[in-house]
């Protein structure tokens, strides 16, 4: 069966996919975000073209089929592209099927425990705490992430002292029971991420993500080797090469690849077994509540060497308004500290259809 139709439904920071089959069979996916407009005028540039009347079958044959015919153009954006196809494709396989996608893989629905993602350094420590404490009341959530340093921020706080202070202020407001975890989103050098390591360890945080510039894997590595608690990282990368080289120089503990930056679910299925032939945890990056999180958690159920935990932003309407009202119901609803796949076909979730809408559609067909 060949791919007939490929839409997108699209705003300036998300964009959905939907692929169509010569017999009507249809499924849908996204793009990564941000930035979505631009991702989608090179979905119908550089992908749609090479798609379009082949059988649909065989994802990673015709996902790598784009990657040389555009082989003068590797990188974040042509693979930000293809996650659009390749989610879709496995929403498309499921609903034909009527499994999950997390059973086509391997896996089973149920539940998986969460750690609350805080997105904000522009958050005091005292009020940092009191959400984690409330979410771990109403929710049941008992793992925490939260902002240290400032984004690529060449060593520099977001505010004088404020790693310190919410760093001892957490600590001392939260049970003890309850997980810690922090991202440096690439701020320091390794002799300051050491030191601040320090800080963390004598503060029971268990979980030091992306302490250097990404790009900089040695310095990462000295920080790696210098401290005992997990160092994380890799949701930047894309390169599969980059992912061997990573995993054989064992530059962290964790590995945090992104299903949609990396170019969907088949992609990340490969990097899990390289983390996995390495002998490591694979925990994603899922920082938002788009159709990656969702992706997200029926890797995680199928991959044998899948963390204790999925990624769960916590923030809402103040922060991410872009992703409000984007599905019917609340697929990320959280019980006991936990999120559930159900055993609906595909990705188990409907795409808000007032939000398709009103957003830009374009579509690449056979005519």
């Amino acid at each position: 069966m060949k791919i007939k139709k490929l839409e997108t439904f699209t705003k300036p920071f998300v964009s959905f996919v939907k692929t169509t089959l010569e017999d009507g069979s249809v499924g849908f996916g996204q793009m990564s975000t941000y930035h979505a407009d631009i991702t989608a005028q090179i979905f119908h540039k550089q992908v749609a073209p090479w798609i379009l009347n082949k059988s649909w079958e065989d994802f990673d044959d015709i996902e790598n089929l784009v990657l040389e015919k555009e082989h003068k153009f590797p990188g974040s954006y042509l693979l930000r592209a293809i996650a659009g196809l390749d989610t879709s494709l496995w929403d498309l396989k499921g609903k034909i099927l009527n499994k999950p996608v997390t059973a086509l893989i391997g896996g089973a629905p149920g539940n998986l425990k969460v750690y609350g993602s805080s997105m904000k350094r522009d958050i005091s420590a005292n009020d940092e705490a009191d959400r984690f404490k409330r979410l771990h009341q109403e929710q049941g959530i008992d793992a925490f992430k939260f902002r240290i340093g400032a984004e690529c921020g060449r060593g520099l706080d977001e505010w004088e002292g404020r790693t310190e202070d919410i760093v001892l202020t957490i600590n001392e407001s939260l049970d003890q029971s309850i997980i810690k975890l922090v991202d440096a989103n690439s701020c320091y050098s390794a002799d300051q991420a050491i030191e601040i390591g320090k800080l963390l360890e004598d503060n029971d945080v268990s979980h030091f993500e992306e302490p250097c510039p990404y790009w900089e894997p040695e310095q990462t590595k000295k920080v790696t080797d210098a401290l005992s608690i997990d160092v994380t990282g890799g949701e930047q990368d894309c390169d599969l090469r980059i992912w061997r080289d990573m995993v054989d120089r064992k530059i962290v503990n964790i590995f945090q690849p992104d299903v949609m930056y990396l170019g969907g679910l088949t992609r990340t299925l490969q990097v899990a077994k390289i983390i996995e032939r390495g002998g490591y945890t694979c925990t994603p990056h899922a920082a938002n509540l788009s159709l990656v999180t969702m992706c997200t958690m029926h890797l995680l159920k199928a991959i044998p060497n899948a963390g204790p935990y999925l990624e769960l932003s916590i923030e809402g309407e103040d922060y991410y308004p872009w992703q409000q009202q984007l599905f019917l119901d609340d697929p990320f609803e959280v019980k006991n500290g936990c999120v559930s796949i159900t055993d609906k076909p595909g990705w188990g979730i409907e795409i808000n259809p007032n939000w398709l809408e009103t957003s830009e559609y374009r579509v690449s067909e056979i005519k």
